[in-house]
């Protein structure tokens, strides 16, 4: 028993592990309902000057390995999409790799984003990953 805690790698009996990029893109998608779009907004645009937007984003465009080290470790200080400099705030979201593989995923596919899959081994290797390999801008 007890609660799943973010870096096991064994999920949760009920959850199944996404058999291919269709399905991760379906799966992050509620993830992303319930943990991303109260800041980023169901349509990826984030708000304006506070959480930058995901939908069409250079800075996720460049390199998806910044939206799974957003996620499993937070993100501060100066970031720039599309040309505009944020510095919000973003707290790690408390959920399991797959479940990160799967939302950065369908980010990564939602709102015309064509910017490849996330899988398991990636999400691994950043979530282990020093402070010091945060992905540079």
């Amino acid at each position: 028993g007890g609660a799943v805690r973010p870096d096991e790698t064994v999920d949760a009996p009920a959850r199944k592990a996404a058999k291919n990029k269709a399905e991760r893109i379906e799966m992050g998608k509620a993830v992303f309902e319930s943990n991303c779009a109260a800041c980023h907004q169901e349509t990826g645009l984030g708000l304006p000057d506070v959480y930058p937007p995901l939908a069409g984003s250079s800075y996720l465009k460049k390199d998806l390995t910044r939206g799974i080290w957003a996620v499993a470790h937070g993100l501060e200080g100066k970031i720039t999409v599309n040309g505009k400099t944020y510095e919000s705030l973003m707290p790690p979201v408390e959920i399991v790799d797959e479940d990160i593989a799967n939302v950065v995923t369908y980010v990564g596919n939602a709102w015309g984003n064509d910017f490849g899959e996330v899988g398991l081994d990636a999400v691994r290797k950043v979530r282990a990953a020093e402070p010091s390999m945060k992905p540079k801008e």
